[in-house]
Formats: structure tokens, C-alpha cells, sequence
């Protein structure tokens, strides 16, 4: 039996989240700048059509909380934050911390648009389901992580 996608409840727990991430990893200015797009985000990814597996979600969601700068500041951290909350909600606790430590330099190069959706996909997925970044994987992240030198 699949069970249900648990989706993160709403954009106020998405606020509570960002100004818990602020005080937490060393501050910054809790201010709102759009928060539209995460809305449209959150119902977007509960629609199958548009996104029929979890990491297809997981993708969109820090995908567009690192891109859509909702916020005044904080927006990488809590593109990482959101995710790691909808891993915890569906049961991917074995993983959270990988994809926390990994993910810290893939929302850099992403917000500088060196990281393609397509490619934070397919880190993502091999956050989830591989031991390690594939030896293609782990190259074609040092070309997009050295296209900003």
C-alpha cells in the first residue's frame, strides 16, 4: 500500500519555519518580501499531474523556495529547511541529515543560477536512494559548481 504524501500544512507554518531557520543559523532579517509564489508551490506539488512522484515534489519545493526570494533574507536556508521538513513528514528520517549537509553548497550554486531544476533533481534523488553522488553525478556538480570561478 503507497502511503499518503504528507505536504506541509500551510504558509503559515512555511513563515514559522523561515523565522525559526533565521534565529537558529545565525540570524539575518526576518522580513517577507512575495509569498505567492510558495503558496502557488504548495498547491502545485499536491497535484500529480504536474508532479506524480515525491522527489519530483521535493525538487519543485526547494526549487522554488530558493529561486522566488519570498523572503528578505534566508531564502537557501530555508529552500533546505522545507525540504528536510517534507522528508520528515513522509518518513525520511534516515536521510535528512545527508540531504541538510549536501544540500548547503547545491542552494548556493542554485540560487546563482548554476544549478539547473533538472540537475537538483537528480541530486535529490541520489540524496535519497544512493550511498553516494554517481561518478557522472559528481561531475556534472563540478562543472556547475565551477561555471561561477
Amino acid at each position: 500500500m503507497i502511503r499518503p504524501i504528507k505536504y506541509i500544512e500551510s504558509i503559515e507554518e512555511i513563515v514559522e519555519i523561515h523565522l525559526k531557520t533565521i534565529e537558529i543559523s545565525g540570524g539575518g532579517t526576518d522580513g517577507i518580501i512575495n509569498l505567492q509564489p510558495l503558496q502557488t508551490c504548495m498547491h502545485h506539488i499536491q497535484n500529480d499531474e504536474y508532479y506524480p512522484t515525491f522527489v519530483d515534489k521535493l525538487t519543485h519545493l526547494v526549487f522554488v523556495a530558493n529561486k522566488s526570494h519570498s523572503f528578505l533574507d534566508g531564502n537557501k536556508r530555508i529552500a533546505i529547511a522545507l525540504g528536510m521538513k517534507f522528508l520528515l513528514n513522509n518518513g525520511y528520517l534516515f536521510v535528512v541529515q545527508k540531504f541538510a549537509e549536501k544540500m548547503e553548497a547545491v542552494s548556493y550554486h542554485l540560487a546563482a543560477g548554476r544549478i539547473t531544476k533538472d540537475l537538483l533533481r537528480e541530486i535529490i534523488c541520489s540524496i535519497i536512494y544512493e550511498d553516494d553522488y554517481s561518478e557522472e553525478l559528481k561531475l556534472k556538480i563540478l562543472k556547475a559548481f565551477n561555471a561561477g570561478l
